[in-house]
C-alpha cells in the first residue's frame, strides 16, 4: 500500500520560464527529503544496479563523459558528476528521447547524517516542445512522471521492496490506489502551473488533461477526463 496523499504531499514543485544559453526555456524542479543519508542515496541514484530496483533497468557507462540507456524510455550523456562531499552532490545529464534533447540535474542536499534532499531539475527549450502539447498537458506531462520515479525511490529507500514491472504499474494506475496518486499529482503540477502566472482554468484543464493520459483515458478538448 501506498500513502499516497502522504507522499504527494512530501514533494515540491516548481515550473519557471529562463533563458539559458540564449534559449527560451522551461525549468521544472521537484525536490524531496528522504530519511536516508547522502552516500546511500547518492548510491541509489546513481548505481545501475540499485536504479533498476526503483527506476528502469539502465545500460551503459554511468561515469563523467558516459552514456547511458533507459530501458524503453530515454538516454543521454553524463555531463557532469560530483560525488558526496561537505554534504553535498550532484550530476547533470542529457535527456535525449524521441529525437528531443532536454537536461536533466539531480543534487542532494545533507540534512542532518540520516537525511537527504534530493532536487531534480528538468530543463526543456521551449522551441524544442512539439506544437500543442504544452496547451494540452502544462508541466505535468513531464512532472507527473517524475513524480513516479520519486515515489519509487522513495519506497526503495524505506525498504519495501523493488518498483514494480512496467506491466505491474501499469495496472497499478488503473488501479484506485494509482488513480488517487495521479490525481493529486497532476493537481499539484496544476498548482505550480498557476504559481508560474497561469491562469486558474488554463492550469486546471491541463491538469485533467495530464491525469486523463496517465491512468488510460483520452484528454477531452475542455479538459474533461
Amino acid at each position: 500500500m501506498v500513502d499516497v496523499q502522504a507522499q504527494v504531499a512530501a514533494v515540491t514543485r516548481e515550473i519557471a520560464s529562463d533563458e539559458i544559453d540564449g534559449f527560451p526555456s522551461r525549468v521544472q524542479t521537484l525536490a524531496q527529503t528522504y530519511p536516508s543519508p547522502i552516500d546511500d542515496v547518492w548510491d541509489a541514484v546513481t548505481s545501475a544496479a540499485r536504479i533498476a530496483r526503483w527506476f528502469l533497468p539502465v545500460s551503459g557507462d554511468l561515469v563523467l563523459g558516459g552514456r547511458y540507456q533507459f530501458e524503453g524510455n530515454a538516454g543521454g550523456e553524463i555531463q557532469e558528476c560530483a560525488t558526496p562531499a561537505d554534504g553535498r552532490a550532484h550530476y547533470k545529464a542529457t535527456w535525449e528521447y524521441g529525437g528531443g534533447v532536454t537536461w536533466l540535474t539531480v543534487r542532494l542536499t545533507a540534512e542532518g547524517p540520516e537525511a537527504t534532499r534530493l532536487e531534480l531539475e528538468h530543463v526543456a527549450r521551449t522551441d524544442d516542445v512539439p506544437d500543442g502539447f504544452w496547451e494540452t498537458y502544462g508541466p505535468g506531462a513531464t512532472g507527473v512522471g517524475w513524480d513516479g520515479g520519486l515515489l519509487g525511490l522513495s519506497l526503495h529507500l524505506s525498504g519495501s521492496g523493488d518498483g514494480p514491472t512496467p506491466a505491474e504499474a501499469e495496472a497499478w494506475a488503473l488501479s484506485n490506489e494509482g488513480r488517487a496518486f495521479y490525481r493529486a499529482a497532476a493537481d499539484g503540477w496544476g498548482a505550480a502551473h498557476a504559481a508560474d502566472g497561469t491562469d486558474a482554468e488554463t492550469a486546471r484543464r491541463a491538469a485533467d488533461n495530464t491525469y486523463a493520459f496517465y491512468t488510460g483515458q483520452t484528454p477531452e478538448a475542455d479538459g474533461t477526463p
